[in-house]
């Protein structure tokens, strides 16, 4: 299928995006925006923006949609939190997102690496807000306190697809266990009462539905969950699935009118919308 206008994505004139590689490069960090391909790499780092990815590059899972390849594990690098610190601060980071590979190794599937990288960052950087985008844990609910209990301001888990598609897209993940995550984190309180919200998306294009998109905003509301982003599945190679469809902007605007009249004021969906694509702006952070 030809590429529609509406996804072609410009390059970037400015001098920020090469200075923003070559910092990453120096502190030796690595971002889902490189390892993903994702394609607005181009216009974040030019803003002096990125995600990062933590826990190294390779995954032990094989999820079909994604450019993450598995392979053998690491031990986590006990460095670098304070890298991704250091690197927030050079940025000028006023909302933070880390992600990171599915470690389904470790016992704690790398709770206690994303804890302390939110802990180091709100150290350095003391009136910035921190987003972390977790994997499943394999539904253990003390490795997702151990990463409530560090304080993150947002908590993204994505379902990615409807659940007819887990067998084919996300064949080692479990619908039912992500929606348990979410819900879990959306009724957590602190010592000091204050939520933490939670925050969700999933894709289009893999084959699925209006009406199976529908029932999963219906779902992640009824989990909780206050902010929800739908994006364009790009095929990252001809190893990957093939695009079933490329569903233009006014289906998104929709989709998103659809999930506020449900109650769910922060809805984020366009062609070109990606899980910390415009975090800061839907934190309320600009």
């Amino acid at each position: 299928m030809r590429i529609p206008p509406w996804l072609r994505v410009k390059l970037p004139s400015s001098r920020d995006y090469g200075s923003t590689g070559a910092l990453l490069s120096d502190l030796n960090l690595n971002t889902v925006c490189q390892s993903a391909r994702c394609p607005n790499k181009w216009e974040c780092f030019s803003h002096s923006v990125a995600t990062f990815l933590i826990l190294g590059r390779e995954c032990t899972r094989n999820c079909a949609f994604c450019n993450i390849s598995p392979g053998i594990q690491l031990p986590p690098d006990q460095d670098e939190p304070r890298r991704v610190a250091e690197g927030a601060a050079r940025l000028g980071l006023k909302h933070v997102v880390i992600t990171s590979v599915t470690r389904d190794d470790l016992p704690d599937g790398g709770a206690a690496h994303f804890a302390e990288t939110i802990r180091l960052v709100k150290g350095r950087l003391p009136g910035c807000t921190v987003e972390v985008l977790i994997p499943d844990f394999r539904g253990d609910e003390a490795a997702l306190r151990t990463v409530l209990d560090a304080g993150p301001d947002v908590l993204n888990h994505n379902v990615e697809t409807v659940p007819r598609l887990y067998a084919a897209i996300r064949p080692q993940a479990n619908y039912a266990q992500s929606l348990t995550l979410l819900r879990r984190a959306a009724a957590y309180r602190p010592a000091d009462g204050r939520g933490i919200p939670a925050k969700s998306g999933l894709m289009v294009g893999l084959g699925e539905t209006d009406e199976e998109l529908k029932a999963v905003i219906r779902d992640l509301r009824d989990a909780g969950c206050a902010m929800i982003t739908v994006g364009q599945y790009m095929r990252p190679s001809r190893q990957h699935p093939p695009v079933q469809r490329y569903m233009p902007p006014e289906e998104f605007d929709a989709l998103a009118g659809y999930g506020r009249s449900l109650g769910v004021a922060k809805m984020f969906c366009a062609p070109l919308v990606r899980s910390s694509y415009h975090a800061a702006e839907l934190a309320g952070k600009e």
